[in-house]
């Protein structure tokens, strides 16, 4: 098992379920939430706050991502989403993907823990160098 971002002529999960009516609607319902528990919204990466157009939602845990008879469903707890920007949602991969241990050796949701953190620690310290 990898948590390896796929690349290639045919990643399933980025080709189709990620622009499908069911992510679309799963992603609503899970900014919905975010607004009626009165959350403002922030990166988990960068910590700046965003509107739900600015954020993409990174997977600690595709569990809840299913084909099933012909379509995809989006089951996804709303725990296992996790808002970041464009920017630091890929610098989250690349973490993980340049990691041997978090890449191959941990489950997908230790190693996006471990990655964010990093993330957070790096990008702190970017802001107060500059």
């Amino acid at each position: 098992m990898s948590n390896r971002r796929k690349t290639g002529a045919r990643n399933s999960y980025r080709a189709d379920f990620l622009r499908s009516p069911a992510w679309f609607a799963r992603r609503a319902r899970w900014f919905r939430r975010q607004e009626r528990m009165r959350r403002s919204l922030l990166c988990a990466g960068c910590g700046h706050p965003a509107t739900p157009e600015q954020l993409e939602l990174h997977h600690l845990d595709y569990a809840g991502v299913r084909f099933a008879s012909g379509a995809w469903r989006a089951f996804e707890r709303h725990d296992d989403l996790v808002p970041l920007h464009p920017y630091c949602h890929d610098l989250l991969h690349r973490l993980i993907d340049r990691d041997r241990v978090l890449a191959y050796h941990r489950a997908r949701r230790v190693a996006s823990v471990i990655a964010l953190e990093r993330l957070r620690i790096k990008l702190h310290n970017q802001e107060a160098a500059s």
